[in-house]
Parts: structure tokens; C-alpha cells; sequence
């Protein structure tokens, strides 16, 4: 919850994107936050459900965030966390063996909305969590305006839907980046950088097969 703090205040607006069991959404209402979750797994949106529920603070959209609103096909396996809405993501990451011993051999059609459609409901949020397994340039897609601060993750050797992100996001005005690696919680720069110098560091050797970006605008710094 501590890291979560530089970027959420009490009575902030998040999106959780990709919310699954709500780990992130537990820190973000602690910290005060208004909490929109987003989760189209129907096994997710339980227990969501019976969790926060009756959280005054909370809103459940069980869907999945697309470039435009209507349906998609997610593939789920074995692993709830893996679950994803990109079978080239999946076709990738099984050929690199990154993830062994999980497997996809199902598939459900979900309803999809876009940020930009939350946004006309809730607000602009001060910070959106986007975890979508190699959907995230469909997600940012949706999005036409810049907000405060978003996170969203990376795979290595599936680099592309963060680098067509990022360019996106830097296409809005959110033209400072950072980032942070697997489950470290704490940014690994000192000082953000610009769209061009994090897409070069997520390119370089030795990297941790996934992490997450952060990508945000100056005025959100200043607030």
C-alpha cells in the first residue's frame, strides 16, 4: 500500500483495470480511494462481489476494457492471473516458456467498454492500474484524453502492446515515464524519463521478464 501512496490520495478517483481478486483494489480503498474495478472473469467478479460489495467507496464493471465498446473473447486456463483477451500474447509467452505449467483451454465471450466510456460515468480518475495481459494498446486505445497517472504492464519478448502505449500516452500529454520490475513495488529511476528513453530501457538486455510502466502528466505533479 506504501508505494501506492506517492500517486493516490484520500478521495482520489482509480480504475482498476484487470481488478481479478482485488488485491490492488484493497490497497486503493485504504488508502481513501474511490474505486472503480474492472474485471470481465466471471470467477473474478464473485469474489469481488463478496469482498467489497458493500464498500460505499466501490463500483464493480464486470467487463473487459477494449478500443471500442461491444464484445471480445478472453482465454482462460489454469491460472486466473494469466487470463487474457490477446491470443498473440498467449502464443508468445508459451513459445518462450515463461510461465511454465500454464495452460489456456477455454474461452468466454465478454461485453467491453473503453476509459473513455468510464470516464463519461465517473469522472477522470487520478490514477488507473491497467493489468491486461498483452491487451494493453487495445485498453489505451479507448482513451482520448490524458489523466493522471496510469500504470500498465510489460512482458518482455511481448513488448509491443506497451510500446504502442506509451506512444499513445505520450501522443495525450502524459510525457513523463517510469517503471518498476516484477513485484518490487518501488520505481526503478530516480527521475522520469521521456517516451523515447523508457521505450529503450524496456528493449535492453537482462530485463525481468515482466513489470509495469508508469506513465503520467506534469500538471498531476504539480497538483
Amino acid at each position: 500500500m506504501g508505494f501506492y501512496q506517492q500517486f493516490i490520495r484520500s478521495g482520489d478517483l482509480c480504475f482498476d483495470v484487470g481488478a481479478n481478486m482485488g488485491n490492488r483494489t484493497e490497497a486503493f480503498l485504504k488508502l481513501g480511494a474511490r474505486v472503480v474495478a474492472v474485471e470481465p472473469q466471471a470467477n473474478c467478479v464473485v469474489v469481488l462481489r463478496e469482498k467489497y460489495g458493500r464498500e460505499p467507496q466501490f463500483t464493480l464493471i464486470p467487463k473487459g476494457l477494449a478500443r471500442k465498446e461491444g464484445q471480445a473473447t478472453i482465454h482462460a486456463g489454469n491460472a486466473h492471473t494469466l487470463c487474457s483477451m490477446s491470443a498473440e500474447w498467449i502464443e508468445k509467452v508459451q513459445k518462450a516458456s515463461f510461465f511454465p505449467g500454464c495452460y489456456w483451454d477455454r474461452e468466454e465471450v465478454v461485453p467491453t467498454t473503453t476509459l473513455d466510456a468510464l470516464i463519461g460515468q465517473f469522472g477522470v480518475p487520478d490514477f488507473c492500474k491497467i493489468d491486461v495481459e498483452g491487451f494493453e494498446y487495445e485498453v489505451i486505445q479507448g482513451l482520448s484524453r490524458p489523466i493522471g497517472t496510469i500504470s500498465l504492464e510489460y512482458t518482455v519478448g511481448v513488448l509491443e502492446p506497451a510500446i504502442q502505449s506509451i506512444r499513445h500516452l505520450a501522443s495525450l500529454g502524459m510525457d513523463q515515464f517510469n517503471y518498476s520490475e516484477a513485484e518490487s513495488m518501488s520505481l526503478a529511476l530516480s527521475e522520469w524519463v521521456n517516451a523515447d528513453t523508457i521505450i529503450a530501457l524496456l528493449r535492453a538486455p537482462d530485463r525481468e521478464v515482466f513489470g509495469d510502466v508508469y506513465s503520467r502528466i506534469r500538471d498531476w505533479v504539480a497538483r
